[in-house]
């Protein structure tokens, strides 16, 4: 009888433990900086809706040549000759229309490290290195 008693008291237990609701967990605060997904966004959807890009000042860092750009989605690829090297940067496309950005213009744009072997399946392209920039700046 004892047997059965210690049984069923371990069984309620049991029973109760897993009755018990356990709290949802807090969702991390977003990190500064970190791109935000606009109020009411789509899952799955574009995680840049909604930037805007950032304003760039003079002297940001990397300073060349347009000598080509493509669009793809909603990034253009610009490559530029800076010092005699070429090298790729992404923008979002609304950086280049509101800066008036085209071929042959000088920009400026600021550092950071490259994206190596980046692949573009909307360009169908592979780019040995790519900056993404958070804007850039005509020369005037």
């Amino acid at each position: 009888m004892k047997k059965i008693a210690v049984v069923l008291a371990v069984l309620a237990l049991a029973v109760a433990g897993c009755q018990k609701k356990e709290e949802a967990p807090k969702a991390a605060a977003p990190q500064a900086g970190a791109p935000q997904k606009p109020a009411g966004a789509a899952p799955g959807g574009d995680p840049h809706a909604g930037l805007k890009p950032v304003e760039i000042p003079a002297g940001a860092g990397h300073k060349g040549k347009v000598l080509q750009t493509m669009d793809a989605g909603s990034y253009t690829y610009v490559e530029v000759e800076e010092k005699g090297q070429k090298l790729w940067i992404a923008v979002m496309k609304e950086a280049l229309v509101k800066e008036g950005v085209k071929v042959g213009d000088s920009i400026e744009f600021p550092d950071s490290p490259p994206m190596v072997n980046f692949q573009s399946k909307e360009l169908k392209k592979t780019f040995d290195k790519v900056i993404f920039s958070a804007g850039l700046r005509k020369v005037k």
